[in-house]
């Protein structure tokens, strides 16, 4: 693996843990929000990634380690990873709220509030935060890597 492929990857993951924390920061903001363009209460958004590059699955992976210890040749290089897409949260139920001065209240005063769980929102922007900061002291460590090695050249 080439030193600017270790930046490359260690940003790609940067760049997805960001898009995470921005679709979770719109998650908490539209938490209350009652009614959109089409008149439904807000639903929850969900990011997911996949590997960039050539689909590996994991079984191959595995395979190709055991492989590797038992003296047969096996190959596996990541190549990082991107978003495969926002999906809006259908597996969670929205919230029944009885609050009859509701603008968007039925008849029996009931409001039907979007699926967001402040608690689950936040568990998760911490998780993509830390997954960021994971990615952000690989890229410095192989930065620090890369400028030794340059040193020594020089020495």
């Amino acid at each position: 693996m080439g030193l600017f492929t270790a930046f490359d990857i260690n940003a790609s993951g940067m760049t997805a843990e960001r898009y995470r924390m921005d679709i979770i920061s719109e998650n908490l903001a539209n938490m209350n929000t009652t009614r959109t363009e089409d008149g439904t209460p807000y639903r929850r958004k969900v990011v997911t990634f996949q590997e960039r590059g050539e689909k590996t699955p994991f079984h191959q992976v595995l395979d190709e380690r055991r492989d590797r210890y038992s003296n047969k040749t096996g190959k596996y290089s990541g190549n990082g990873v991107k978003v495969n897409g926002v999906y809006e949260d259908t597996w969670s139920e929205m919230k029944m709220v009885y609050d009859p001065g509701h603008p968007d209240a039925d008849e029996n005063g009931y409001v039907l509030y979007p699926n967001v769980d402040a608690v689950t929102e936040f568990v998760n922007l911490i998780d993509a935060s830390r997954g960021y900061e994971v990615n952000a002291t690989a890229f410095e460590a192989s930065k620090s890597m890369a400028q030794r090695g340059l040193s020594i050249g020089q020495a």
